[in-house]
This record gives structure tokens, sequence and C-alpha cells, in this order.
């Protein structure tokens, strides 16, 4: 049974950092590409980053220099290190697999199967 639970949510001040923590189970991480959502109130979801199976990373414009999207094979586990956060930044954060190489299409919520259930970050002073 594949899961994904994301951890690390919390309240924070601007220009404050979290490290979101998605432990992942029941599916090969060497085929699967890895991505991290976000859900404002009353907006859209959408994509934050995206990690391969092979390392490589990907952003949305938003987030590019702030954010940094890291994985440990050993423990299974993906992390979304989040620095010099904003008001902007408050959301909910779903953690998100998706079978195949690669992050192509990463900022579709399409391309993925399984969706974790979400932690909330609030930016707020």
């Amino acid at each position: 049974q594949v899961q994904l639970v994301e951890s690390g949510g919390g309240l924070v001040r601007p220009g404050g950092s979290l490290r979101l923590s998605c432990a992942a189970s029941g599916f090969r991480l060497d085929y699967y590409a890895i991505g991290w959502f976000r859900q404002a109130p009353g907006k859209e979801r959408e994509g934050v980053a995206c990690i391969s199976s092979d390392g490589d990373t990907y952003y949305a414009d938003s987030v590019k220099g702030r954010f940094t999207m890291s994985s440990d094979s050993a423990s299974h586990t993906m992390f979304l290190q989040m620095n010099s956060l904003k008001p902007d930044d408050t959301a909910i954060y779903y953690c998100t697999g998706g079978t195949g190489y690669g992050c192509h299409n990463w900022s579709f919520r399409y391309r993925y199967e399984h969706w974790g259930q979400g932690t909330q970050v609030t930016v707020s002073s």
C-alpha cells in the first residue's frame, strides 16, 4: 500500500525557515518522481517543487532560491527546506508521488497518483 506522510509544518515568522518531511512507503522510489504542492485558502493547488529518481530538482518561480528539495533514499524520506518564508507561502503543503522517471509535467496534478494528507504552514508575525 502506497503511503506518503508529511510532517514539519507549523507557524513561523516572515523571514524564518521550516523543513518539511515526506516519508514514503509502498513503492519504488527509483521509479517515481516526488513533488510538493501547496494550496492556500481560496486558491488552486499549485506545484512547488519536484525531485526525480535521478535527483534532479525543479522549482516554481515563486520559490526558486528560497526552497530546496532533497531526498534520503536510505530512509525513503524527501525534504523541502524552506527559507526566507513570506506570508504568501502560507498554505497546506502536500507531498505527492508519480510513476516514471523524471519530473516531466511536474507542476500538473495529473502527473501524480498518490497524495499525502498535507501539513499546514503558516507564515505570520
